[in-house]
């Protein structure tokens, strides 16, 4: 591959741009048609005539309006695109980073993120919290300036290494940085300012990556992220909830202190943010691209990514939005809750994938709605659904290498339902899953065990329509067949697209094969990153 990144100004600084008036007044107009066409939608879906099995019915109502509500919630939150106006970081702060390296973790990854961390202009004390009890990172980090913190044994994985090391240091502002990404030397320019304002508890800025090119997977993952590191994060921050993300996130001292340091769990970030703004604090989100790093890049490692967070969202939604409700804002509960039921997606997707197959060994039908009747009637909410994301992507935080239709984004979606699914009966019960640290580099030689769900369903597809090919063809009579016709080919056209969808879902998975192992890092020229501060600094393109 001649260049190592699909885009060669990744390493160059970029920031979502500002909403007009005009800009709002357009995305007004389209989500007023498009909410008009859910009305006309849902007048149509709400007769009796279409019932065929009645709790089927409540059943499928309930899984496709989910889906529908929250799109309703994202227009909505749309209307709302805020940027804040910049400020600039007052002198003299004390300011601490944070990035942890636990055992396995590669060793080199660290060289090239430390020296990026030593190259932010603004002063500061980069922190290393270590529990690897390997020499080699003690020596890394002094290498490069930073303060080395052993801590091994702690409860509570990364988040109990980050308040142990809040015990150990006195600065009144904290970066918590991903040991694999690279932060900008611009960075600080582009939060400390907000600070300013007392009551605000911490300021987030995008996350972006620049190992999209590696695998289906990967650019997968970094889809799925660019719209709401761009428009649904300042949305929410119209709204007065941005949330806080793992990574990229400068929190102040006295916030996380009054809520007794950063939260511990599966999805600690989430936790974090919802105390945060529970106990009273602002939060705001800069669409400001300072840093890059990775995203899984193999399907396995993808799918226990998001079985941890699976499993932590839920934890958040069923133990720390009802404890905290009352303390929200009416738009941070709203907002919470949306994130919080984001997993059940994969309990929607399974009833879809298998209600066609149910039809066929029962006969029974949620309702008698021809196939070509719910894609005609339903066929304008998606047009407007498509021209108001297509839309709002002028609000992404690099424009350039992030806008599209992210079709490989909503394939790897579909593809984890089993484990969003997964993640919600472990909710349910309340099973603890281990912290294990997003890996760093693809897991290589074999298919992932998560694709197995996608090779049944191909089974099941392939296995069903043989059997009812030859069951209609010799044991039905001519008046069951045209009796049948019609509910028989919408089952087979909503069947079709989880077959579709696997037979990919299963091309992502079967890249491991593939894949040949690769140090991302080692094609970063720290030299060559583009910032406004640096007119003369050069656009990275190797």
């Amino acid at each position: 591959m001649r260049n190592k990144f699909s885009y060669p100004n990744l390493f160059t600084f970029s920031e979502a741009k500002e909403a007009t008036v005009f800009d709002k007044i357009v995305l007004l107009s389209l989500v007023i048609a498009g909410c008009i066409s859910i009305l006309s939608f849902a007048d149509w879906w709400f007769r009796s005539v279409h019932i065929s099995n009645f709790w089927m019915y409540i059943v499928l109502s309930f899984c496709l309006w989910y889906s529908i509500i929250r799109l309703i919630l994202i227009w909505i939150n749309y209307l709302k695109i805020t940027k804040p106006k910049a400020v600039p970081a007052p002198p003299n702060l004390k300011v601490a980073l944070f990035t942890t390296s636990s055992p396995g973790e590669p060793l080199e990854m660290f060289e090239k993120t430390l020296e990026a961390c030593k190259n932010i202009t603004y002063p500061h004390t980069t922190y290393l919290l270590d529990d690897t009890q390997d020499i080699r990172f003690k020596e890394c980090a002094e290498r490069h300036g930073a303060v080395w913190l052993e801590l091994v044994g702690l409860p509570g994985a990364k988040a109990g290494k980050v308040n142990a090391a809040l015990q150990r240091t006195t600065e009144d502002f904290i970066l918590i940085m991903d040991p694999d990404h690279i932060p900008f030397p611009n960075f600080f320019d582009h939060t400390l300012g907000f600070f300013k304002d007392e009551k605000v508890g911490f300021v987030q800025v995008a996350q972006a990556y620049y190992n999209q090119y590696r695998s289906f997977t990967a650019a997968a993952a970094a889809e799925q992220t660019y719209t709401f590191y761009g428009p649904t994060q300042m949305g929410l921050f119209g709204l007065g909830g941005a949330v806080a993300i793992g990574a990229n996130c400068t929190f102040r001292r006295k916030a996380l202190e009054s809520i007794g340091g950063h939260g511990i769990g599966l999805a600690e970030d989430l936790i974090t943010s919802i105390r945060i703004h529970a106990a009273g604090w602002k939060s705001i989100y800069n669409p400001v691209v300072v840093s890059r790093g990775l995203v899984p890049e193999d399907f396995g490692s993808f799918c226990k990514q998001q079985l941890k967070w699976a499993r932590g969202v839920f934890e958040v939604t069923f133990v720390e939005i009802p404890k905290l409700f009352k303390k929200l804002t009416g738009w941070q509960r709203i907002s919470y809750i949306t994130i919080g039921t984001y997993y059940l997606n994969g309990v929607i997707t399974c009833f879809f994938t298998l209600f066609p197959f149910f039809y066929f060994l029962t006969g029974i039908t949620p309702t008698n709605i021809p196939f070509a009747e719910f894609i005609s009637r339903g066929g304008m909410i998606i047009i407007i659904a498509i021209a108001i994301y297509l839309y709002v992507q002028k609000w992404m935080s690099d424009t350039k290498s992030e806008r599209g239709l992210h079709f490989k984004g909503m394939i790897l979606k579909f593809a984890c339902w089993p484990v969003f699914f997964l993640g919600f009966l472990l909710s349910v019960v309340n099973a603890d899953i281990p912290y294990i640290p997003t890996a760093k580099k693809a897991s290589i030689g074999s298919i992932s065990p998560f694709a197995r769900p996608l090779y049944i369903t191909i089974f099941l597809y392939i296995t069903t329509l043989t059997v009812l090919f030859f069951y209609r063809k010799f044991h039905m009579s001519e008046y069951d067949l045209l009796e049948t016709r019609e509910a028989v080919w919408s089952m087979i056209g909503f069947a079709s697209v989880s077959f579709i969808m696997s037979i990919v879902g299963i091309y992502a998975a079967s890249e491991s094969k593939r894949m040949k192992a690769e140090d991302c890092w080692d094609f970063v020229d720290l030299t060559q990153i583009n910032i406004p501060d640096n007119p003369n600094s050069k656009i990275l393109n190797q």
